[in-house]
């Protein structure tokens, strides 16, 4: 009992990660501060402020979204400083399920990891289930227009029904087409990777900044009263709401319910964190690559939820496609057309960024025995990208994109994602405490007080979520202990050190008289 203690809880040391890095079978380091701002920034705008402003604003908070979007920049803000530290402490591939793994042990470091790569999966599927979507928005416009059959998932859950219904159609053709297109560009290599989406955020960025400035002289002072018709709580606690008003369902409603739904616009800057083995100048690039890219979208976000909320009453925002919707409803058919080719250019950039990251998570727990090494372990060759765990992470992307709704995939995605901000917030508090002489080239501002809220924050928005995400949660962790126990504690390369050098003490110990 006690070496099966001994393995769950044990630390990998900062020296042995950064050991690591010195051998052959590393990634290529060619990303600088610009490239990785720009990750950031092409992981985080996208779906979130093309889409789920409208969802939010209409059915949660009203005009008091923006200060929606200011308690969830808040929340991430105290997550990406935590990030920011530790990156600049561990500069290698594995992001949160790393710094678990320094500062937590293997059981946490393996928790961690199986729920990035829940959150990495099914927000690809979900953004390229989106993409499909305003792509073919995008074509009816210029009179281009998919068979149904071809552009639907075969299913979709009914909530006046309460059940699954048909949609007669056969397969999300688009969704699988992109999920494969950016496979291939990943494959070929993160410099033509960060190339290509520094493009698509220089597009998005020129729209966004379009909606602000135009918007700005069509913005309604009126549209903004009241100005927090649902309130400005919305707290539940496993399904009960605690404070605040419900809906039909029960289901809180409020500026904190609302932060609780649009937190999804934020995640992708801690994607960065996942290549800091690519940056040419971790120590310094990435932190610096993680704090602009979400204090930048920040900004951007509550002058786009203050703008949509001006320029719209809240309860007549389309829901589906809330921007380019305000603009012809202003009486702006071309200002629509722009934004429309905007969305689909940002929604491209956080697939490409989602998919970029999640196989940096595998290959660092394959390096550590937790997954096969052979498979997600191996780096290619010539492009020196992890092309094995790349094409299957495309594959499955493709088919859950293809084949499941947007309702099932968008639903499991928040919940993850704060999990790992808790554990990154936490794994700091601990190395601040057991390790305080650590040397940090970033290190967080404010003390134990930053790591502290963070905690709190990104608790108060996870209990702020419907019950039934906390149950696919347990499901997913639960099929990740069952691997755990099975297959990652005997492989695991921590454990094997530590088997080894036991044996070797045996004789000597036998020997002695």
């Amino acid at each position: 009992m006690s070496t099966l203690r001994e393995q769950l809880f044990a630390r990998k040391p900062l020296s042995l990660l950064l050991e690591e890095m010195k051998g052959d079978n590393r990634l290529r380091r060619v990303l600088g501060p610009v490239q990785l701002s720009s990750l950031g920034v092409g992981a985080i705008i996208g779906t979130g402020i093309f889409v789920l402003t409208g969802q939010a604003a209409h059915d949660k908070a009203g005009p008091a979204l923006i200060l929606s979007f200011v308690v969830s920049g808040i929340a991430c803000i105290f997550a990406a400083l935590c990030y920011a530290e530790f990156a600049s402490m561990a500069p290698v591939a594995g992001s949160a399920y790393t710094y678990a793994y320094a500062t937590m042990g293997e059981l946490f470091a393996w928790i961690i990891g199986w729920d990035l790569v829940l959150e990495y999966t099914v927000t690809s599927a979900t953004v390229s289930h989106g993409w499909s979507h305003y792509f073919q928005d995008f074509g009816s416009i210029i009179g281009l227009h998919l068979p149904h059959r071809l552009g639907f998932a075969p299913f979709d859950y009914d909530p006046s029904l309460g059940r699954f219904v048909s949609t007669g159609a056969v397969v999300d053709l688009p969704a699988i087409l992109i999920a494969l297109i950016i496979t291939a560009i990943l494959v070929k290599g993160i410099r033509e990777s960060a190339t290509f989406n520094t493009t698509m955020v220089a597009i998005k960025l020129a729209v966004v900044l379009l909606v602000i400035g135009l918007g700005a002289f069509y913005v309604n002072p009126e549209n903004w009263k009241p100005f927090a018709p649902f309130g400005f709580s919305g707290v539940s606690f496993f399904g009960h709401t605690v404070f605040g008003q419900t809906d039909a369902g029960g289901h809180p409603l409020g500026m904190l319910a609302g932060a609780a739904i649009i937190f999804f616009a934020y995640i992708g800057f801690d994607s960065v964190s996942t290549h800091a083995e690519e940056a040419r100048n971790p120590q310094r690039d990435v932190p610096i690559g993680i704090v602009t890219s979400l204090l930048l979208c920040t900004v951007l976000y509550i002058a786009v939820s203050a703008v949509l909320t001006g320029m719209v009453r809240y309860d007549r925002i389309d829901i589906d496609a809330p921007v380019s919707n305000a603009f012809a409803q202003a009486g702006l058919p071309w200002a629509q057309f722009l934004i429309s080719l905007g969305a689909l250019a940002g929604i491209t950039s956080v697939l490409l960024v989602m998919m970029l990251s999640q196989p940096r998570v595998l290959l660092a727990m394959a390096r550590d025995g937790m997954l096969p090494p052979r498979f997600f372990g191996a780096v290619h060759a010539k492009f020196r990208t992890p092309w094995k765990s790349t094409i299957l992470t495309g594959l499955i992307v493709s088919v859950l994109a293809g084949f499941l709704p947007l309702r099932i995939l968008a639903e499991l995605t928040n919940i993850g994602t704060l999990l790992a901000f808790v554990i990154v917030c936490t794994s700091v508090l601990i190395m601040r405490v057991a390790d305080p002489q650590a040397h940090r080239p970033f290190k967080a501002p404010g003390g134990l007080a930053t790591p502290i809220l963070g905690i709190l924050f990104c608790l108060l928005l996870m209990f702020s979520l419907p019950v039934e995400n906390w149950w696919r949660l347990f499901i997913w962790l639960g099929v990740g202990f069952v691997i755990y126990f099975s297959y990652s504690r005997y492989h695991s390369v921590m454990a094997k050190e530590r088997a080894r050098a036991e044996a070797a003490t045996l004789p000597a110990a036998a020997s002695r008289p």
